[in-house]
């Protein structure tokens, strides 16, 4: 069983590709019924890359996650996104960048985890409070839901779960200015 920092981390990268195939495959085939307790929320893709100045109260800025990876978070359409904007270790050992080689689209397997967006889709629900948001796991091509809200303005609590919140994992995220160091991207 992985801890819930190794798996907080390894929910923050993404393939476009994945979330639209994978909500084409939650989708009960033609004629086929479902009941509202085994139907589940079909995945939105990922937003555009269109930005807007982030409202007061929104966690703008980059965050480190636990397992030395950065995420930027910004306003995207009002609802938050993040992009990943640093990685302990960006390259392999040859120079090529990491990839997201565990993706279940095939197509999708040779992007660059650098700068892709990893985070979409949470909803304000509350003053410093998101829901409703989506994360996708590199490390077993799993798309979660996600939840946020402030500790302090420096510590982002997050909550990253399937189906019910209760089952999931709570990750704290720190923000961080952007440092001299290796690994951006």
């Amino acid at each position: 069983m992985r801890t819930a920092t190794f798996a907080a981390f390894a929910m923050l990268l993404i393939a476009t590709a994945a979330h639209a195939q994978q909500a084409a495959d939650d989708r009960p085939a033609e004629g086929q019924a479902t009941s509202t307790a085994e139907a589940q929320p079909a995945v939105p893709p990922p937003p555009g890359i269109a930005r807007l100045a982030a409202p007061p109260g929104v966690p703008a800025g980059i965050w480190l996650l636990p397992l030395k990876a950065a995420v930027q978070i910004y306003d995207c359409n009002r609802l938050l996104c993040g992009r990943v904007v640093w990685l302990e270790r960006p390259r392999t050992p040859d120079g090529r960048l990491v990839i997201d080689r565990k993706n279940p689209d095939p197509a999708s397997r040779s992007r660059p985890l650098c700068g892709l967006t990893v985070l979409w889709g949470l909803q304000p629900a509350a003053a410093d409070h998101w829901k409703n948001g989506w994360l996708y796991n590199p490390d077993d091509g799993t798309t979660y839901r996600v939840n946020g809200q402030f500790q302090d303005a420096d510590t982002l609590v997050v909550r990253i779960y399937l189906g019910v919140p209760l089952f999931g994992q709570t990750s704290i995220w720190r923000r961080v200015p952007r440092l001299r160091s290796e690994g951006w991207c």
